[in-house]
C-alpha cells in the first residue's frame, strides 16, 4: 500500500503513541522517514466526562511513585488501567510531564494539567516543529506565494511585562516551503525569566489582517513550569461583550473577549482577527467583528466601540457586557468556555453540560490589551435554561458570563 513512500521500499514509521520528551520532536533522528501515515499521543477526557461516565472509584488520580533512579512511575486506579490509561512518564526514558507543572491537587486539577496543557504541547510540537533552537520559521502550506507579510513576536513574563518584542516585515514566503525568519534571542538574553509566554502573529502588511496566531508557554532549558502554579493567583481583568440570538431551540452566542489589563508598551500592535484569520492554537473560526487597525489608549477604546456598533447594525440593545475585575496585569491564560444547564440542585458527579456545543475557538490565551471574537452555537432541549461559564488558569472557580432566561 505504501510502496514508493518513505524509503522507496514500502517501509515507513508510525506513532509515537506514548509520552515523549518535547525536545525530542525537534531531533533529526526522531522520524526515520519523511512519510509518517499515522501519529498518536497521550490523551485524557475532562474531569466532568470522567465523573459522568465512571463510578467514584474512577475519580482517583494516579499515584506518582518515585523510583530510585529519579524517574516517576504513575500507578492509575484499576478503572483507568482497564480503559488503557497511557501514563505521562516512561521510567528510564521520559520524566513525568505532569509534575513539570507541580503536583495535581484533585481530579479537576489533574485533567486541566494533563488534557489541556501537557497534551496541547505534545500535539503542537509533534505537528508543528517550529521552535528548534529558538528559530522562528514559517511553513507556507498553501500553493500560492505569500508576499508583503510580517511576523510579530512578543514575549510576556509572569509579571505582566513584555521584555522582548520584534516585528519582521516585508517577508515573501514561497509556496509549500519552510522559511527560517529569525532566532528569538530572549532565552539567551542577560536575565531571561525561567517561565514565559510567546505570542507569534503572521499578518498582511497591507490591511493588518492576521493570517496565523500561535501562542506558547515555554521554560528555559532544563527547567519546568512550576512557576505557573502561583501564577493562578493572579487576577487578570476581562471584559466580555456578548449578543444572543435564538432560532427555535438553537442558540447562537457571539462574544468579544478582551484582556483589559494595561498594555505595558505602546509599541505593541493591536491587530484584530479578520474573517480569514486563523484565530489561535491552530483552529479556525468565524470572527464576529469588523477588522480595524487602531491605536492604543482612548483611541483604541473608541475604535472598539465603533466596531461593536457596526457589527450589530448600530443597536446597543441586546448586548450584555460582563466585566471580571482584577488588579493584576498579565496574560489571561488558558481561557475556555462551557455551556451548562442553570439548575442548582444536582447530585455529585452529575454532568450539567449541554452537549454538543460548537465553539469557533476555545482554550485560548490573551496578552494584555488583546481581544478575540468567539462564536458559540448549540441546541437546547425544551424547558432548559442554558448558562455559559468561563474557566481559565486564573479563573479556577468559573465565571458565569451569561444566562438565557
Amino acid at each position: 500500500m505504501w510502496d514508493g513512500f518513505a524509503d522507496g521500499m514500502g517501509n515507513f514509521t508510525d506513532g509515537p503513541y506514548e509520552i515523549q520528551k518535547p525536545e525530542d520532536f525537534f531531533k533529526d533522528y526522531f522520524y526515520d522517514y519523511g512519510f509518517n501515515p499515522e501519529v498518536g499521543s497521550v490523551g485524557m477526557p475532562v474531569a466532568a466526562t470522567i465523573r459522568a461516565t465512571m463510578p467514584s472509584e474512577g475519580w482517583q488520580v494516579p499515584v506518582f511513585k518515585k523510583l530510585p533512579n529519579g524517574y516517576v512511575e504513575e500507578v492509575p486506579n484499576p478503572i483507568w488501567e482497564y480503559h488503557k490509561y497511557i501514563p505521562y512518564s516512561k521510567p528510564n526514558k521520559v520524566h513525568d510531564q505532569i509534575q513539570l507543572y507541580g503536583a495535581a491537587k484533585d481530579l479537576d486539577d489533574f485533567c486541566l494539567k494533563v488534557s489541556m496543557v501537557v497534551d496541547v504541547l505534545q500535539n503542537r510540537f509533534m505537528y508543528s516543529l517550529i521552535l528548534d533552537t529558538y528559530l522562528i520559521e514559517v511553513v507556507n502550506t498553501t500553493s500560492e506565494e505569500l508576499s508583503n507579510v510580517a511576523i510579530e513576536a512578543s514575549v510576556w513574563d509572569l509579571d505582566g511585562t513584555c521584555p522582548y518584542y520584534g516585528v519582521h516585515e516585508n517577508l515573501t514566503l514561497l509556496p509549500k516551503k519552510v522559511a527560517p525568519i529569525v532566532e528569538m534571542k530572549y532565552p539567551k538574553s542577560k536575565n531571561p525569566k525561567p517561565v514565559y509566554f510567546l505570542l507569534l502573529k503572521l499578518y498582511n502588511m497591507s490591511d493588518h489582517r492576521i493570517i496565523s496566531r500561535n501562542f506558547y508557554w515555554l521554560h528555559l532549558s532544563g527547567g519546568d513550569y512550576k512557576l505557573l502554579e502561583p501564577y493562578r493567583e493572579k487576577k487578570i481583568p476581562l471584559k466580555i461583550t456578548s449578543k444572543i440570538s435564538i432560532e427555535e431551540s438553537i442558540y447562537n452566542i457571539q462574544m468579544y473577549v478582551t484582556n483589559t489589563s494595561k498594555r505595558p508598551d505602546s509599541r505593541i500592535s493591536t491587530f484584530e482577527h479578520s474573517s480569514t484569520a486563523r484565530l489561535s492554537d491552530g483552529f479556525y473560526g468565524t470572527p464576529l467583528l469588523e477588522t480595524l487597525h487602531c491605536g492604543v489608549g482612548i483611541e483604541q477604546e473608541t475604535c472598539w466601540f465603533q466596531r461593536i456598533h457596526r457589527c450589530f447594525a448600530g443597536k446597543s440593545d441586546g448586548l450584555k457586557v460582563t466585566e471580571i475585575n482584577g488588579p493584576d496585569v498579565g496574560v489571561a491564560f488558558f481561557l475556555h468556555f462551557s455551556v451548562h444547564t442553570s439548575k442548582t440542585d444536582y447530585k455529585e458527579g452529575e454532568d450539567t453540560r449541554i452537549l454538543p456545543v460548537h465553539y469557533s475557538d476555545n482554550y485560548f490565551s490573551l496578552v494584555p490589551g488583546e481581544s478575540m471574537p468567539i462564536n458559540i452555537s448549540f441546541e437546547v432541549p425544551q424547558g432548559v435554561t442554558p448558562r455559559v461559564i468561563l474557566h481559565g488558569w486564573n479563573y479556577d472557580e468559573g465565571e458565569i458570563i451569561c444566562e438565557v432566561v
